[in-house]
């Protein structure tokens, strides 16, 4: 049994356990998380591993670390070009998304013997938010394509609605253990969150930008100590204010990866890493804290298929359909967002809650929530590219492309940058020369990605539909370079 065993050895053996995992998931076609949990609930009390855990208080401080990290992450490596067009529309269903998502669930529960009113809004807001770690995680992973702008609006609704979800669950809770709080103390509670969140998010991503250009650590290998500095500062300081610290750092993570600093795509691929980490930790730490025994009997399986049900063909298409009424998506569209309404390690975190408040209820609630996350992972997880498919919204899925050389802001580079640009089929540059692009002084391209191969370009060498250019150069020229590359060919002339 793990328990007699070495604490360091166990560690490392499931770290390299949820390592394979994670590598096999695609191939299983599972998400990673569910491996993760799997692997938890294996080697705790109920599994041949035997760990005994039951510290809801510490679980629930684990997730609050993580899920900081994985928020900023995700910010991170999203493209504000990407989210501008649906940011106003990712903001209501991230806020007014989720109170409907916990009304809509708070009906039907409150007709079960088990629950009284404030019982079942309780349950309805720590099952009202979509994940950002699974969304991240399936969509980026899973290689999930869908066309237009719902994947940006998917990533940007599951990292910012979990401050909404966080603010009704304690909210319940501080109505549970006082009826008569006033409900405009609780609204203004609302805003002054909301908008402290926000502000500090992008006043510490602006900081982080400026500073690290004048911040010249001698030893590049401390700059990751700066990108951890800055998710806890952001979010310590925002809590500090009375702000939303989950907000803060999402927002930090945006403004961030907008900007250009000093070792920016080492610092960017150092987060990524370390978010996958905290999605280890976090996962294990919940599967640990689970025992299946208690999830899978009777009672909670019954009863979490029912609230499953409602959430997944009941709450969430309503919710949707209502914060999108005036938007431009189609009914098609509205349908895929509906689906995509995953629910990951937030609210079994949330759940952590009412065990630490000591609610009589508490322990029930969080295996009947723990059964409802599994259930919407393995069920809309699993057929998230099927669903594209048959809402005929599947797409392409663009693949990172892994250069051969890796080309770093440093100190030397003065505004000089890299940059990537994908060749349009019908671009006016195909079939030209690297010598007839006539590039502006101090650009040049790297490196092209043709397929499998890349290739260093020679003046005589012909571009091709679909190729990518890796450039260098300054800035202002390469923005200017990247619009001359996007014109589209005369139809006459093609």
């Amino acid at each position: 049994m793990l328990q007699t065993v070495n604490p360091f050895l166990v560690a490392g053996f499931l770290f390299f356990m949820s390592l394979i995992a994670g590598t096999i998931s695609e191939k299983l076609k599972v998400p990673a998380l569910i491996l993760f949990l799997a692997i938890g609930m294996i080697a705790g009390v109920d599994g041949p591993g035997g760990l005994e855990f039951s510290d809801a208080q510490a679980t629930n401080d684990i997730g609050t670390f993580a899920l900081s990290f994985i928020l900023f992450s995700g910010g991170f490596q999203t493209k504000w070009s990407d989210i501008r067009p649906i940011v106003t529309q990712g903001v209501v269903l991230s806020t007014l998304g989720v109170l409907l998502t916990a009304i809509a669930m708070a009906v039907p529960l409150s007709m079960l013997p088990q629950f009284n009113y404030k019982d079942a809004f309780l349950l309805g807001a720590i099952i009202s938010s979509t994940d950002a770690a699974a969304v991240f995680s399936i969509l980026r992973t899973q290689k999930v394509g869908v066309k237009g702008a719902l994947k940006p609006l998917l990533e940007f609704e599951s990292g910012s609605n979990d401050p909404m979800a966080v603010f009704l669950t304690l909210t319940a809770i501080t109505w549970l253990k006082t009826p008569d709080v006033p409900v405009g103390e609780l609204a203004l509670k609302f805003v002054v969150q909301m908008a402290a969140g926000g502000a500090m998010g992008f006043l510490m991503g602006r900081f982080a930008c400026w500073a690290i250009q004048r911040l010249r650590v001698t030893n590049e290998a401390l700059y990751p100590v700066w990108g951890i500095s800055i998710v806890l500062a952001t979010f310590g300081l925002t809590e500090t204010v009375y702000g939303n610290g989950y907000l803060a750092v999402y927002v930090c993570g945006i403004v961030m990866g907008g900007g250009d600093f000093l070792y920016k795509y080492s610092l960017q691929r150092f987060h990524e890493g370390f978010a996958w980490l905290m999605q280890i930790i976090m996962f294990l730490v919940l599967g640990l804290l689970v025992s299946p025994r208690e999830v899978f009997n009777a009672s909670v399986i019954g009863t979490g298929i029912l609230v499953s049900v409602c959430l997944m063909f009941l709450a969430r298409p309503v919710a949707v359909f209502i914060c999108t009424t005036f938007s431009k998506f189609s009914v098609m569209e509205k349908l895929f967002v509906s689906w995509t309404g995953l629910r990951g390690a937030v609210p079994i975190i949330l759940a952590t809650y009412p065990l630490t408040e000591g609610h009589p209820q508490a322990k029930y609630m969080f295996n009947l929530i723990f059964f409802v996350v599994l259930s919407s992972v393995m069920l809309q997880g699993k057929t998230l590219a099927d669903a594209a498919k048959f809402l005929r919204l599947d797409a392409a899925v663009r693949e990172a492309k892994t250069w051969t050389l890796n080309f770093d802001i440093t100190p030397a580079s003065g505004d000089d940058v890299t940059r990537e640009v994908d060749l349009l089929p019908d671009a006016e540059v195909i079939g030209h020369t690297v010598r007839e692009l006539n590039f502006p002084d101090g650009v040049t391209i790297l490196l092209i990605n043709r397929g499998d191969k890349y290739l260093i370009p020679k003046g005589w060498t012909t571009l091709e539909r679909d190729d990518t250019l890796l450039l260098f150069g300054d800035k202002a020229k390469l923005n200017e370079v990247e619009l001359n590359l996007a014109k589209r060919a005369d139809p006459k002339n093609v």
